[in-house]
């Protein structure tokens, strides 16, 4: 099986992170989770692939799309994924 296109970079317990798992789940879409370091100055691996330390971040390999905050990423999500969207 392969490798879904999306990956989620994520905290547990962080509301604006399950705002993005809840998006993604309403639209059926296949993910891999990726839990990173609570210490925002630790996250190195989020800077990485976003630029940036905040979460949630997500990589779109399908779109080649790589963006953070839940309302940008909710919003992408439902207009590149949503039935009717782009």
């Amino acid at each position: 099986m392969s490798e879904p296109a999306i990956t989620l970079y994520r905290l547990q317990a962080c509301p604006f992170c399950e705002r993005v798992v809840r998006t993604l789940n309403e639209l059926g879409l296949e993910y891999r989770s990726r839990y990173v370091e609570p210490m925002h100055s630790e996250r190195n691996v989020v800077k990485r692939v976003s630029g940036a330390r905040s979460v949630p971040a997500i990589v779109d390999r399908e779109t080649g799309v790589t963006m953070s905050e839940s309302a940008n990423i909710v919003e992408y999500l439902e207009s590149t994924y949503a039935e009717g969207g782009a």
